[in-house]
């Protein structure tokens, strides 16, 4: 179904077709509607469509562009090769999907298309050598979290760009449920800003930064804790498999549902390689139960200032986190210092922003510090007794 945004789209004439905007604004499904097109139109025609990784992807444009080729009926499962997750159309036009996390994967070959989809999440690096290596047509979209590269390197510095911001009000495909569930959000100032009303938000404020993408957990990667947050509906139950590797700590996203019972919840720690579950310590009941199916559970400790306390512990860690987590790093990238509204002022150890897989990184994490403290505070007190002891000379 066509939309105005699909018909604001089709406007732009320039090479680059950069496209902001907020939540339901219909960006990447009406720019694949267009791809579609293009490749059912045209013979020959080469085009890419590029995430910072697989499973996003795979969640996100993929999933769209099944979607849109089903319910058109232009799918065929014979031109589909999910090895490399390429469609082939009748016109002998492909698309492809492809991750690009590397400049080295920058360097492949020419495309006449090309779509970075959420392209904020690109280094800037990686994205001017894509553009430079496609011929007609490069479509960009993202949500306007915070200011980079487009802004700061693009807008304003080249000829060839077409700039459009869209909102869910250009979407007249959404159910009455969707929109209820945007409006709902209307009282969140920062969050309206950018998924409502599609403007630039701002880095300040943000409680988390400096993590890293990772593709794959290390072998060497040492599994310590697993962090719980129960949720049930309409928050979801999260968990977190937390890893020791190389004098930092790895999060791997396990689940994140809502509507999971705590047999379910067990069965899927069950599922996992064993360790200490860390869990939400305002569910008691819930961890008794936990324990029953055999699972090695424990609360995390609460008091006065705990949250605070933990988010500077989870803030003061070197963290990578799992390509395949992508709730956890929506959740990473949108948790910020709550502000009072008439002052714009921070609120010590007040947030804002979904947050049931960080909590439950920071139950794991925050169980494990005092112990790594115990483990490097035995180390300097055996350190100081051996220099300590009378040395013989060897024979």
């Amino acid at each position: 179904m066509r939309t105005q945004a699909t018909e604001k789209l089709l406007n732009l004439t320039k090479k680059i077709r950069a496209v902001s905007g907020g939540t339901g604004a219909s960006k990447t499904y009406s720019i694949l509607m267009i791809l579609i097109d293009y490749a059912g139109a045209l013979k020959n025609q080469t085009i890419d469509v590029i995430s910072e990784s697989y499973p996003h992807l795979e969640h996100g444009a993929i999933k769209d562009f099944k979607e849109i080729m089903l319910t058109n009926g232009y799918w065929k499962d014979e031109l589909w090769n999910d090895t490399k997750h390429l469609f082939t159309f009748e016109t002998g036009s492909t698309i492809a999907f492809l991750s690009m996390d590397k400049l080295g994967k920058a360097h492949g070959p020419r495309r006449d298309v090309l779509f970075i989809n959420e392209c904020n999440y690109l280094p800037y690096n990686i994205v001017d050598q894509l553009i430079t290596r496609t011929r007609k047509i490069v479509w960009m979209d993202w949500n306007p979290v915070s200011e980079f590269w487009f802004y700061t390197e693009m807008l304003n510095h080249r000829q060839d760009i077409d700039f459009i911001t869209l909102t869910f009000l250009d979407n007249g495909a959404l159910s009455k449920e969707e929109l209820e569930e945007i409006m709902a959000h209307k009282g969140n100032p920062r969050w309206w800003r950018v998924y409502g009303e599609g403007l630039l938000g701002e880095t300040e404020g943000r409680v988390y930064q400096g993590w890293q993408i990772i593709n794959d957990i290390p072998h060497e990667a040492r599994l310590e804790r697993y962090g719980l947050d129960f949720g049930y509906n309409p928050d979801p139950a999260a968990i977190v498999a937390l890893y020791y590797y190389n004098g930092g700590y790895i999060l791997d996203e396990i689940l994140y549902q809502r509507g999971v019972q705590n047999p379910e919840l067990a069965s899927t720690l069950k599922n996992h390689p064993p360790a200490l579950v860390i869990a939400d310590s305002a569910e008691p009941k819930s961890i008794a139960e936990i324990r029953m199916f055999g699972i090695n559970i424990a609360g995390t400790e609460k008091g006065a200032d705990s949250v605070r306390y933990g988010v500077k512990t989870l803030q003061d860690q070197r963290i990578s986190v799992t390509a395949r987590s992508l709730n956890l790093l929506k959740e990473y990238r949108n948790y910020f210092q709550k502000q009072d509204r008439l002052t714009n002022a921070f609120i010590i150890g007040q947030y804002e922003g979904e947050c049931h897989l960080l909590d439950a990184s920071r139950y794991a994490v925050c169980s494990l510090i005092p112990v790594k403290k115990r483990q490097e505070l035995r180390k300097e007190i055996g350190k100081n007794i051996w220099m300590n002891q009378p040395q013989t000379n060897p024979i």
